[in-house]
């Protein structure tokens, strides 16, 4: 791989796009971009990072806070939205695992005020749309709950019924 074929790589620092890396040195003035192609759309950012030596942190915290942080709705009402996506878009490039858990509470959230849409229409049809009011309710509470219990054992955010918008 040409990874290991880079003479002090550790004085580089990566930023991933959609199909490059950017090493952006800080002894060179020029940008130095490397083109590959990705087998799976997915990059395994950890082993790149152990590779060229980045010191992203890892923060379980910061995780299980964004995570938790959904929960503010019951208080404030749109906070629950706000909070993760304010942790989601500052530090996602410095939080291991932030990208990943950001995207999957927001695809949940969004998909989750989706239904909430389509539950609106429900309750003057056919009286249903309340078990949906309820059932959504019940989402909106145990699921940011299971998933910070899952951030702290190292384990994948999993929010059912999500549609995936940010990918």
């Amino acid at each position: 791989m040409f990874l290991s074929s880079l003479q002090n790589y550790n004085q580089y620092k990566v930023c991933l796009c959609s199909n490059r890396i950017h090493f952006n040195s800080n002894t060179f003035s020029n940008r130095i971009f490397f083109k590959f192609v990705f087998v799976t759309k997915q990059v395994n950012l950890r082993l790149i990072s152990t590779q060229l030596k980045i010191k992203m942190k890892e923060d379980k915290q910061l995780l299980v806070i964004t995570h938790l942080s959904q929960l503010l709705d019951f208080v404030t009402g749109i906070g629950g939205f706000i909070v993760p996506l304010v942790l989601w878009l500052t530090k996602k490039d410095e939080i291991f695992g932030m990208d990943e858990h950001g995207k999957a509470i927001l695809n949940f959230r969004i998909s989750m005020f989706i239904y909430l849409l389509i539950c609106i229409p429900l309750v003057f049809l056919l009286g249903l749309g309340i078990l949906g009011f309820i059932a959504i309710g019940i989402f909106y509470l145990i699921f940011p709950i299971i998933n910070a219990i899952k951030v702290s054992n190292n384990e994948a955010p999993n929010y059912p019924f999500s549609i995936k918008f940010l990918k």
